[in-house]
């Protein structure tokens, strides 16, 4: 087995990976009254108000990519064997302004190697799906028009 690049969970970010678990895209909001501003990271506090509230605001999981790389040769060992893979960076379609970093892959559960590199293109539709990576799960996405 492939060993991974595990996500650190801290204490502000915790809730992103609980709704992850459960295959729901959340990302944090302020519940200030007049602000709402949704934020990625996850934080204490607002950077538009300064409130300390917080909320976790579900999202459709639908985005577009906005940018990617093709690493060769990849950068870590336990990668080597998922040449060619797909890091994307995908803006959020109820968020645009919230861009999250993710694998692109053919199908849920698919392996990271399972898209062919010449289907990228910036400005593809992608859903979001969950993977477990070393226990804990994280948001891959997956063409809309596959």
């Amino acid at each position: 087995m492939t060993e991974l690049l595990t996500p650190v969970v801290d204490d502000d970010g915790a809730p992103f990976w609980e709704y992850a678990a459960r295959g729901e895209l959340r990302v944090q909001a302020c519940a200030a009254a007049g602000c709402g501003a949704m934020r990625f990271p996850p934080r204490p506090c607002c950077p538009r108000c300064g409130s300390f509230a917080a909320v976790w605001r579900r999202t459709s999981g639908k985005g577009r990519i906005w940018s990617y790389v093709v690493p060769h040769p990849p950068l870590l060992p336990g990668y080597a064997a998922l040449v060619p893979y797909h890091p994307v960076l995908v803006e959020l379609a109820d968020a645009p302004h919230i861009r999250l970093v993710g694998n692109l892959v053919a199908r849920a559960g698919a392996p990271l190697d399972s898209v062919a590199p010449g289907r990228l293109r910036i400005g593809a539709r992608v859903q979001a799906v969950f993977a477990d990576q070393g226990g804990v799960v994280v948001p891959r996405w997956v063409l809309e028009r596959p």
